[in-house]
């Protein structure tokens, strides 16, 4: 025997329940009609049948009545009445047999016209005429007592008419409160349908949902709860069936999984301590390069130092003494040496990035960019250049460190000019989304797309160094500050002159934009308050044997300055 599904069982509930409610809505319907019917036959025939019987003993009340008046004063006066009341009789006794189908009350009114008429016909005519013999003695004589008795014969057929009439109106008053009793049966038996099948219904959804449905999700909390192995089953209708099976499938393949995946994190487990070990000691590799890097360039300043000294020493003391190869190969050793101390210099300030740090603070970059223009005045005046730079914001950092970055980018930018036209440099801002895109833009040599990311590369140089001075550190340190700062700098391969650099810095909610986007120049000769410096040269060694400044070299015009192709 096939089980009916859930959704089968209710649809043949449904459908019984519309049946029944259906009957039972026909039915009453039905009755109701009936109901209208008779009411309608109530107000249009039974009611206005009893108003005309009434009606009737009314004017042959009155006919009679006149008679007698005509009799006793021969006025003419009472003659139209009784004339209008013959008229009114003959049109209600026709109205009334319209109204009804009923033989009793049809044989009635027979009865009363054949005796009104013969009335008349032996009474009221015969004394009319006497009345008008004036004959009084023989009027009154017809309206005797006999004449009494005749028309009390009329007054009872009309009396029966009456009662006959107000049994019907009875009979039909008592149809009507039948039909309706029947309707509020009807409108009732319809509800206790209602609630039947609701109550059915609630059965059944209890008997073939509520109950399967609990003791399989009790089944699956034990699953739940680690009893992986258990068998899923459920009772109930097909749909539910199906249900159990296939959660009891996904149950199987769950734990095949779960075999799986626990294989997989135990391996996962084991690549993770070897991870954390790696970790660990790439950690302590970093931080023992660190100090080897800070150790080492600081321990070799001393030397250095000896050996730049005694060489320049040697230069100054015995030049053109000796052969002039012998100065030519001094000449080596001090330019050596020096170029020595610059790469440990600028080794040194490229390991202090981030390891030391005064914490960030917010850094307006129209003021960190104004100090970097005036410090490379000198320079700009020399080459006849212009620093020019608009809407930059202020944004969380460290000065020196931004310090260093746009002293080295702009230096770059002098020091990398077009030999056929003065350097014109020019830095801008603009907010993209989360950031501050920041560009560096200059008319000089330019770089090649292909050197694009090998100039953020610590030492890379692309031109010799006896063409463009420097150790090729510049763009490294701008590459680490920026990074340290949670920013990101790039070359625009897509610039058609010159070198575009540009730098992605976070902007947080306390870092806006400027009132202004006007452009502030800072040309060359603007710090004209500031005293240009000497012409540089070669570096010697520190006066003290303190750590450098962190400030890379581009403030010291030939010791940080990044190449460019």
């Amino acid at each position: 025997m096939v089980r009916w599904t859930l959704g089968r069982r209710i649809t043949a509930l449904c459908a019984l329940v519309a049946l029944v409610l259906g009957g039972l809505a026909a039915a009453a319907a039905s009755t109701a009609q009936t109901g209208r019917s008779q009411v309608n036959d109530l107000l249009d025939h039974v009611g206005p049948l009893r108003t005309d019987s009434e009606q009737l003993l009314t004017v042959l009340v009155d006919q009679e009545s006149r008679v007698r008046g005509f009799a006793q004063t021969r006025s003419d006066d009472f003659l139209a009445p009784y004339r209008a009341g013959i008229a009114e009789e003959q049109r209600l006794i026709a109205e009334m047999r319209g109204m009804t189908r009923d033989r009793a009350v049809l044989a009635l009114l027979s009865t009363i016209d054949t005796q009104s008429a013969a009335w008349r016909a032996e009474i009221a005519e015969p004394a009319i005429a006497a009345a008008r013999a004036v004959s009084s003695g023989d009027a009154q004589s017809i309206l005797s007592e006999r004449a009494r008795t005749r028309f009390d014969q009329i007054r009872a057929s009309v009396g029966a008419l009456r009662d006959r009439t107000s049994a019907l109106r009875a009979a039909a008053a008592d149809r009507i409160s039948g039909t309706q009793r029947t309707v509020v049966a009807l409108l009732v038996l319809a509800g206790i349908v209602v609630i039947v099948a609701g109550a059915a219904l609630a059965v059944l959804l209890r008997q073939l949902v509520t109950r399967p449905v609990v003791t399989l999700a009790g089944e699956v909390r034990r699953v739940a709860r680690g009893e992986y192995e258990r068998e899923i089953a459920s009772g109930g209708p097909p749909e539910l069936t199906r249900l159990a099976r296939d959660i009891n499938a996904m149950r199987q393949q769950i734990v095949a999984d779960l075999g799986t995946v626990r294989q997989a994190q135990l391996q996962l487990e084991e690549a993770n301590q070897l991870l954390e070990q790696q970790a660990e000691e790439l950690t302590r590799s970093n931080r023992d390069l660190e100090q080897f890097a800070y150790v080492a360039s600081h321990d070799l300043q001393e030397p250095l130092r000896k050996v730049a000294s005694f060489c320049q020493l040697l230069q100054r003391r015995y030049a053109g003494q000796i052969d002039e190869r012998a100065d030519q190969y001094i000449a080596f050793a001090v330019d050596g040496a020096q170029r020595m101390q610059r790469l440990i210099n600028d080794l040194l300030a490229f390991s202090r990035i981030g390891r030391i740090t005064t914490g960030f603070t917010d850094i307006d970059l129209d003021r960190v960019v104004a100090d970097a223009a005036t410090q490379l005045g000198w320079r700009s005046e020399q080459v006849d250049g212009a620093i020019t730079w608009s809407g930059l914001p202020t944004v969380r950092g460290e000065e020196p460190l931004l310090s260093a970055l746009f002293t080295n980018l702009i230096s770059n930018s002098l020091k990398f000019r077009h030999p056929e036209r003065p350097p014109r440099v020019h830095i801008e801002a603009e907010r993209v989304g989360d950031e501050w895109r920041i560009s560096c833009s200059d008319n000089g040599i330019g770089i090649e797309p292909e050197y694009g990311d090998k100039v953020f590369v610590i030492f890379q140089r692309l031109h010799p160094k006896n063409e463009y001075p420097g150790t090729g550190i510049g763009l490294a340190i701008a590459k680490k500050i920026i990074e340290y700062h949670g920013g990101r700098i790039w070359l625009d391969t897509e610039a058609r002159e010159g070198a575009v650099i540009r730098i992605a810095l976070p902007a947080t909610t306390t870092a806006t934009a400027p009132a202004t986007e006007a452009t502030a120049p800072a040309e060359a000769t603007a710090p004209a308050a500031e005293a240009a410096p000497s012409t540089p040269t070669e570096p010697t060694s520190p006066a003290t044997a303190g750590q450098p400044e962190l400030v890379p070299a581009a403030a010291e015009t030939f010791r940080t300055e990044e190449t460019a192709s």
